[in-house]
């Protein structure tokens, strides 16, 4: 378990909100000097009805369930408290700046280690889910062994050249379902992530595609996102990629926050308990489990080196300026 340390908050941050990049204009940097300045916690009852307690910034920090560690940002869950009645104490923390289309690049040293009952994602929403759209770029649930990369809508959306199945993103009607499935990489999710060290997602979001990258820590990120300067041109295939069919991009994801949380069981993990032969043996109900073994949820944490944002070609340059806290 990495330890953590309290909350820094930083007066006189110094904030680039644009400075051109080669292929992409960088907007937003988001690091261990001023990430808690940019994202919020949400401590509203969990909107997936999961088994979970959200808690807010004041409590995350004292019981030591958000922090910084290893030079990179720390997100966990309540280890400890056994049969918690309001569900498992964990945090959900949103960026308070939204975006439309550009590139959003994730250095993750830590994922959520695969435990039954967990439900850790990655991902980005819009307002008046799901007309705004949902892009899950890492998600999984229980045991799962690779990301899950899913696009949400309103009815209507389907894609014809997409790496998964081309269904309506809006199904059933609620955009509950989405579109999408599992990578079937071993490195990109859970504990084949956290042995290799990690590595780095990017979403490639424009007006023609819905993109999603990977690439691990092993040798193969890019020079170009180590420089500072990425170019999607030069990186090959993507893990996921949705394109052609009916989908109006444009007209069906825009706003997005960028989101990092954690719940558990719900409508996803708790919905496929009785179908997970290890997990369910373990207790009848996800709850149960979850509740009674907080000891399995230790390595149920993120940490997380940088998250970026850059704006599609063309974007102005801005100017640096200095805010006062």
């Amino acid at each position: 378990m990495v330890s953590t340390r309290n909350l820094a908050r930083l007066s006189g941050l110094l904030s680039i909100t644009a400075q051109a990049h080669g292929a992409y204009t960088i907007q937003d940097s988001y690091d261990a000097s001023n990430f808690f300045d940019n994202f919020e916690f949400f401590n509203g009852p969990d909107p997936t009805a999961g088994f979970v307690q959200y808690v807010d910034a004041a409590t995350a920090n004292s019981t030591g369930l958000a922090g910084y560690a290893n030079d990179g940002i720390y997100l966990g869950v309540d280890y400890q408290t056994e049969n918690p009645t309001a569900g498992r104490a964990s945090v959900r923390l949103t960026t308070t700046k939204s975006y439309t289309r550009g590139l959003i690049i994730a250095d993750i040293a830590h994922q959520p280690a695969p435990a039954c009952g967990a439900w850790p994602a990655f991902w980005t929403f819009g307002p008046s889910w799901p007309n705004s759209g949902e892009i899950d770029i890492i998600e999984g649930v229980n045991l799962q062994t690779n990301t899950s990369i899913t696009l949400h809508t309103a009815p209507g959306c389907s894609f014809s050249e997409d790496s998964f199945s081309s269904e309506d993103c809006g199904s059933p009607g609620d955009g509950t379902k989405g579109c999408g499935a599992s990578t079937g990489n071993t490195q990109d999710y859970g504990a084949g992530f956290n042995e290799i060290g990690g590595g780095v997602y990017a979403l490639q979001w424009t007006s023609d595609a819905i993109k999603v990258f990977f690439f691990p820590r092993t040798g193969t990120i890019p020079e170009d996102i180590e420089a500072g300067n990425p170019d999607p041109s030069n990186w090959g295939a993507p893990a996921a990629s949705f394109s052609g069919g009916s989908c109006d991009i444009n007209a069906n994801f825009m706003n997005h926050n960028i989101v990092f949380d954690t719940t558990f069981c719900g409508q996803w993990a708790g919905k496929v308990w009785a179908e997970d032969p290890v997990c369910s043996a373990k207790a009848s109900t996800c709850e149960e489990y979850v509740g009674a073994n907080p000891a399995d949820f230790q390595d149920t944490y993120w940490l997380i080196n940088y998250v970026k944002v850059f704006g599609e070609d063309g974007a102005k340059r801005g100017i640096a300026k200095r805010f006062n806290a």
